[in-house]
């Protein structure tokens, strides 16, 4: 064995605690990797998906003949070949497969093609004739009384104070952006049924809801894994899951469907864009009296995740403080654009981004630094959140406030151009560049709240190969890039003493994990793997591996992971205990602001979070790194541009996401304060780092340009031209009024 093979042997065998190297990691940066858009299989044919071009508007007919009529064309199917159920979703079933009499938002699926090949279906697809009658749309969330769900937070009755701030906030619509688009293959089976394999977040739900629109049962639709390039949430909705089904059971035969990127923006949910107006109130020396805020959501055309969104946005709006006085309403609505639901920091993303603005707010308005009206106002173990609940295990938020504070800056502006706000095209030569820095505090919860039955399934079976003990982990826990194999086979590893660890591929075969999401897959598919190992360890009677497994043969044991119980919040006083597990981040922002241009360079952001337990130290700071860029992403250009529903930027040229020119270094203190309840002491990473990241980049730039800038993602044109006296509209700015 080579010195190399025996290092990447030794990485590939350690425990929890340490940085072992990913199975997938060397595979994905050779491009070797099969991700879903990569299946083949002999004989198949290609679906493509026929959407609407309107925002809101009947539907009068349906003329699929010029496409069948079409060399090549299999197959075009409309909501009357739905062989079951014509409705699906998350929560509630009110998305049609395909539309029926009517399309409520742009990009709406109407009609399937089956073809020979994929630029056959797309011009068959294009062939198809829609009778269609428009009608008016609501695309401002705010003209909208159609509400998914208004959930009120009520505490105290005091909201007078000595210093009082307030402000009105906006979120733009955020795209998850995963490079990866969606994708999968449908293969009918011998028994009537359907084999999907298939990029997604979450295999059973995904099954639940396909079946009974397949007039299928449960077991007679299969769901594997197949790669997935990344998800951020977008992926806990179907998209082509339903689509390619109905197609190969009616073809019997293969069928693949991959979206091209403008489809995919028009194919998955979005991050909700928010209103929000917050009102804090605090003693002259900075303690907080009250706290009044309105969040407006808009889910868009279909219910998908809008409810625990809204559950979210409002438990934790008023952030990590403690605040006696709380008058919250949080509330969702329809709209005929796009639907929007799950994405990376789930609805408290957009409610962090307000009261955050408002605590530095507050601080200017007493006197105090922006460290130091967050320290005041800390909550710790022990506080209550505005919905009553307890933190009951460590919450260190003052002293990570303090240790952020006392890290080092960044050394003063550099001497090469491109290192300043243009970069390489060298737009400046710092005349008019000015440095910021401000701070930003998040807190997240972490598993599923509100009662959701929050579980995950493992199945480990430890046996002889070739003489060496050898242990397979099973879960229907998606890896769709977090590691989440990696900590699996890390597990097993620590928990029965065997290096061979292989994860077997995530298939419906196997009980539900739940979803990769919420950053919970660590805490219940872990805790999952471990209860199943401790169950085989328990039948090694003390004996080593290799010996018991001489002695009784394969072990196979099966455990469910279940974290405490949560409670649905009161529907009039927002008051319950929620969540099962809070994660706090705080971050520092430094930046470089051209004011004449308008244009930003974050030059460093310095992170502290407590994560319980690090359970793979590198893969941790990935995450870390990985939430904070998409939380830059979201302060400073990545903005799904709406005019009247009509989605006018899908794709990357437009769409713009941070590339490794603009993720500026990071510095990272990791804390580990073990919560009691939680497996080895963990504690969700994966989504804190998106929410506090976006309110210190803002901060940090509202320091450097003095202006107020109370929205999200920051264009350049809201610091240039208001740096020139002209706002939005073309007229003066306050500044320049008299």
């Amino acid at each position: 064995m080579t010195e190399t093979s025996s290092e990447t042997r030794r990485l590939e065998s350690m425990g929890v605690g340490e940085s072992a190297r990913r199975p997938d990691a060397t595979l994905k940066v050779t491009g070797e990797f099969a991700y879903a858009s990569d299946l083949w299989l002999d004989g198949m044919a290609w679906g493509v998906t026929l959407r609407s071009p309107h925002v809101s508007a009947w539907i009068r007919s349906i003329d699929v003949g010029p496409a069948l009529a079409m060399p090549g064309v299999f197959t075009v199917l409309t909501h009357e070949d739905v062989p079951g159920e014509k409705f699906y979703g998350l929560e509630l079933k009110d998305q049609p497969v395909l539309a029926i009499d009517q399309v409520r938002y742009q990009g709406e699926p109407v009609a399937l093609v089956a073809a020979d090949h994929p630029e056959t279906a797309r011009r068959a697809a294009a062939a198809i004739v829609v009778d269609y009658e428009p009608r008016p749309a609501v695309t401002d969330p705010r003209e909208s009384r159609n509400f998914v769900r208004h959930q009120p937070v009520r505490v105290g009755d005091t909201f007078e104070a000595d210093v009082v701030v307030s402000a009105e906030y906006e979120v733009g619509m955020q795209d998850q952006a995963f490079l990866g688009p969606e994708s999968g293959l449908a293969v009918p089976a011998e028994d009537g049924g359907v084999d999907l394999y298939i990029a997604t977040q979450w295999l059973h739900v995904d099954r639940d809801q396909l079946a009974p629109c397949l007039g299928l049962p449960p077991e007679k639709v299969r769901l594997t894994l197949s790669g997935v390039g990344g998800a951020f949430g977008a992926r806990e909705d179907l998209s082509m899951q339903a689509h390619a089904c109905m197609l190969a059971l009616r073809l019997n035969r293969p069928v693949k469907i991959v979206y091209n990127r403008e489809e995919s923006f028009y194919g998955h949910v979005h991050r909700h864009p928010a209103w929000m107006r917050y009102e804090h109130g605090a003693t002259r020396d900075g303690r907080l009296v009250y706290v009044k805020a309105d969040i407006l959501l808009d889910g868009g055309a279909y219910c998908s995740s809008s409810p625990a969104v809204v559950g979210n946005a409002a438990s934790l709006g008023a952030g990590p403080y403690e605040v006696p006085n709380v008058r919250i309403d949080a509330t969702g609505v329809y709209t005929n654009n796009p639907p929007c639901g799950a994405m990376r920091g789930f609805g408290a993303v957009q409610a962090c981004y307000a009261y955050e603005s408002q605590m530095d707010l507050l601080a200017e308005a007493c006197g105090l630094s922006p460290v130091e009206i967050r320290v005041r106002n800390a909550v710790s173990q022990g506080s209550s959140l505005v919905t009553g609940q307890i933190i009951d295990s460590p919450a260190p938020l003052a002293g990570m406030l303090r240790e952020l504070a006392a890290m080092p800056l960044p050394p003063s502006r550099e001497p090469d151009l491109r290192a300043l706000p243009g970069g390489v095209s060298q737009t400046t030569h710092g005349e008019s560049v000015r440095r910021g820095v401000g701070y930003g505090v998040g807190i997240k919860n972490i598993c599923f709240s509100e009662g959701f039955d929050d579980y995950s399934t493992a199945r480990v079976r430890a046996e002889l190969i070739g003489g060496e003990p050898h242990v397979t982990v099973h879960t229907a826990a998606a890896e769709v890039g977090q590691g989440l194999v990696t900590i699996q086979s890390q597990i097993a590893r620590t928990e029965l003493g065997v290096e061979n660890v292989t994860v077997a591929t995530a298939d419906t075969t196997v009980g539900s994990a739940g979803s990769s999401s919420a950053s919970r897959q660590s805490y219940v598919t872990g805790g999952a793997v471990k209860a199943a190992c401790e169950a085989v360890r328990a039948r090694f009677e003390g004996l080593p591996a290799r010996e018991a497994l001489e002695k009784y043969g394969a072990i196979e044991e099966t455990r469910e992971y279940r974290h405490r119980p949560t409670f649905p919040l009161n529907p009039e006083t927002g008051q319950g205990d929620s969540h099962t597990q809070l994660a706090l981040c705080v971050h520092r922002a430094v930046v470089d602001v051209d004011v004449e241009l308008g244009l930003v360079k974050v030059v460093e952001l310095a992170a502290v979070q407590d994560v319980g337990r690090i359970m793979n130290p590198q893969a941790l700071e990935g995450q870390i790194h990985g939430g904070s860029a998409q939380g830059l992403g979201l302060a400073l250009m990545e903005e799904i541009q709406m005019r009247d529903g009509r989605l006018l930027n899908p794709s990357f040229t437009d769409y713009l996401i941070p590339t490794i020119l603009d993720m500026p270094p990071m510095a990272l203190k990791i804390l580990e304060n073990p919560d009691p309840a939680a497996p080895y002491g963990l504690r969700g990473a994966g989504e804190p780092p998106t929410l506090s990241s976006t309110p210190a980049i803002a901060a940090a730039v509202r320091a450097a340009t003095g202006r107020r800038l109370t929205r999200v993602p920051i264009r350049p044109e809201d610091i240039a031209l208001f740096n020139r006296g002209i706002d939005h509209d073309g007229e003066a700015s306050d500044d320049q009024r008299t």
